[in-house]
């Protein structure tokens, strides 16, 4: 590309486009146009949907970042996403054809994060308090409180059982970034998922940050 490609951001489950607040700042001070939609987290259809929408309103080639189930939106694009340059997964799934977040998720142990895992009557999927502060989100900005936790995200557990087609990753060049603790996403699953893709791949060894900042 001769010129900066646009970015858009993808957040993953039990979140929202804020959470990508302090990113967004320092890649508009370096001068990229970056959007942060918001998804639905009602079903992997209505979040793909969502992304395409926001890839064909962009002026030329965009590189797509997601988060832990926002890499799976991502890779559900498919083959033919409008605008689509290149995918960055961090500490993202990202599933081959015929594969589903809830097949992977079985073949281990449960993961810290994910231990009481509660699904309601409608097929949301909500976390107990102490593991969303201590094992999701695991650091939080200074001063923000139980009040942020309270208003965290419930992801709807209907895409969990889909299984997707040919995923975009397939087509298009990928990066990936591996967080060595992570207590969400298996870190060997993310070492999998970036091999099969052959993503230029980082290994951070700690877990990444959900509250929009970088890891330290």
């Amino acid at each position: 590309m001769n010129s900066r490609p646009n970015i858009v951001l993808v957040h993953g489950a039990w979140a929202d486009g804020s959470s990508w607040s302090a990113v967004i700042e320092r890649l508009q001070a370096d001068g990229y146009h970056v959007t942060a939609p918001q998804f639905p987290l009602t079903a992997l259809a209505d979040d793909v949907a969502r992304l395409r929408q926001v890839l064909d309103r962009q002026d030329g080639p965009t590189i797509v970042a997601g988060h832990s189930y926002g890499g799976q939106i991502m890779t559900a694009l498919g083959p033919d996403a409008p605008n689509l340059a290149g995918l960055v997964y961090i500490a993202a799934f990202g599933l081959d054809q015929g594969e589903s977040l809830g097949g992977l998720l079985s073949q281990g142990p449960v993961t810290p994060a994910l231990a009481h895992l509660f699904t309601d009557s409608h097929g949301f999927g909500w976390l107990s308090e102490d593991d969303f502060v201590n094992h999701f989100r695991r650091r939080r900005r200074p001063g923000q409180g139980q009040g942020h936790v309270r208003r965290a995200t419930a992801a709807g557990h209907v895409h969990i059982r889909g299984r997707d087609g040919v995923p975009a990753w397939k087509t298009r060049p990928s990066w990936y970034l591996v967080a060595a603790d992570d207590q969400a996403l298996p870190p060997d699953a993310e070492r999998m998922f970036a091999s099969r893709m052959g993503a230029t791949t980082v290994e951070y060894p700690g877990q990444p940050r959900r509250d929009g900042l970088p890891p330290r």
